[in-house]
Order: C-alpha cells, then structure tokens, then sequence
C-alpha cells in the first residue's frame, strides 16, 4: 500500500479536495476517510490504522463543526492546533491528506438544509442535547459526497453517533461503509477524548471510573438483575464515585439502541455523565 511522504498536504476548499482525490482515483486508487475535529490522539490514530487496512489512500477531515454545538456549549474554547495535528499524522505516517475545510466552505452563505433523523439517533444524547445529531449529519454528509470516499472509519467510544452516521449513509444511498473501531483506552479504562483535556488532575481521577461503574451494570445486567435496577445503580454508583450529574445510564438493544425488557441478543450500556463542566460518555458490549 502506497504510503504518502513525510509531508502531508492540506486541501482547505472542496475544490483542492476534488483535484487531489480525482488523481487518486484515475490511478484507481480506494480512498478512507477519518473524519475528527482535531486535538488529535492514540485514538485518531487508530482509526487511521484502520483506514490504511481497508483503502489505498486515507483523508483525515479536521472540521470543528459548529452545527453540533448548542450555544452555552464549548465550541468557541474547543482545542484547536492544525500544525500540531499535522505533525502528529506526519510523524506517524497516518494519512496521505488532511481535508481542513473552513466553517464558510462546509455552510457556505445562505446554506439552509437540515435533516430529520429518527432511529438511532432517538433518546439518550438527543434528550440531553437535542441540536447535535442534526448538525453532525449534514457536515458528515458533505464530508462523504466531497470525498466521495470508500470508507468512513467512526471510533466505537461514540457508539450512538456511530449508529447514526450508519443510518444515514444506507438510507442516502451514499455508496460507501461505515466503519467502527473499538475505543482506545487509557490505563485505568477511561476512554481517549479530546475533551480529556480539561479535566483536572482531582476530576481525572474520578473520571477513570466510569469504565468501572459500566463493568459493573454490564456484569449485573447479565447475572439476572433487572434492567432498570441495573441502570439505576450505575446512576447512583457515579454520584458515589464524585460525578457532579448523570445524564443517563441505559442498556439498549446494541443494532438499533431500542429499549430492551430484558437482555436476549446483543446489547450495549451507554452513560454519560458530567464532572464540573466536562461531559464523559462511554460504553461497552453487554
């Protein structure tokens, strides 16, 4: 598989996104993409691990999209670094081109499409941020048709915005698959983040146990206990741990997210949970 060179370009319009990835495909070329918002870390990397398994040549999009915050969230300090992003894929020989579209080159004046999305995208993240999976689609559809990429490589730590961005792919016919990699975690099981970052060394501590309060409903869930009792306990065992406030935590059918009665087929425990103003999400098989 062609590797690029230490350098890696950096297309800023669809149009240098466009004369690039035309080359490719004349060469016959299959084309991955990684689409992040940048502050990148081991977990990007992962994905574009992945990426070079399936495809000939790998785009990492770096686009802090700010459709998919709501007002009083941290979009305007959200971390940003091109230069320490581009290093970073450099040194790693991650991809052969990062795509770094501008806010006006993805919602170009006058822009007024959005998308209604049902299915997966119901409950959990949509009750507590009600705004985020109609700004991800339409940014995550134009990052597919401007690539027009062959794969699409979503890490599993967001595994609800994962599913969604699989829905929406099949039922667009946009012609290319979705590919989710497991999370990368740090020692102690919290899972890479970039928002990580703001985390506290006091807030990091109590943070690592939200990979052990999910273990735990998830070895409940399945010795017999009942699913809302289950839920209810992890609630209550992160209020323990110093979370501040627990958003959920909910055991879903793992295909669809669908509320479960009891645990028959495969299954998924998501939470989310806040510790002063950082949000944490997670989850595993059930």
């Amino acid at each position: 598989m062609t590797i690029s060179a230490t350098k890696i370009p950096v297309a800023q319009t669809a149009a240098d996104l466009r004369q690039t990835l035309t080359g490719w495909r004349n060469a016959g070329s299959s084309i991955a993409l990684v689409p992040t918002m940048g502050a990148l870390h081991d977990g990007h990397l992962a994905l574009t691990r992945e990426a070079r398994t399936r495809a000939d040549r790998t785009v990492v999009s770096i686009f802090v999209n700010p459709a998919q915050f709501a007002p009083h969230e941290d979009f305007a300090r959200y971390p940003r670094d091109l230069k320490k992003d581009r290093a970073m894929l450099e040194r790693h020989r991650a991809a052969d081109l990062i795509y770094a579209p501008s806010v006006e080159e993805i919602y170009p004046p006058g822009f007024a499409t959005k998308l209604v999305l049902e299915g997966p995208a119901a409950g959990l993240e949509s009750d507590f941020r009600p705004h985020f999976f109609s700004g991800v689609a339409v940014a995550v559809a134009k990052l597919f048709l401007q690539t027009a990429a062959d794969f699409a490589m979503f890490g599993e730590k967001d595994y609800q915005h994962l599913l969604v961005v699989t829905r929406l792919a099949k039922d667009l016919g946009l012609g290319l698959q979705i590919v989710g990699v497991p999370t990368v975690r740090e020692p102690d099981g919290l899972a890479l983040s970039s928002r990580n970052a703001y985390l506290t060394a006091e807030q990091r501590g109590t943070a690592g146990q939200l990979n052990r309060v999910l273990r735990e409903v998830r070895m409940r869930a399945k010795s017999g206990v009942s699913i809302p009792q289950a839920e209810a306990e992890g609630a209550a065992q992160l209020l323990e741990a110093g979370f501040d406030r627990v958003d959920y935590v909910a055991i879903r059918d793992a295909a669809t997210l669908a509320l479960l009665r009891e645990i028959s087929g495969p299954a998924r425990v998501l939470a989310a949970a806040r510790i002063g103003g950082v949000r944490l999400i997670d989850n595993m098989a059930v």
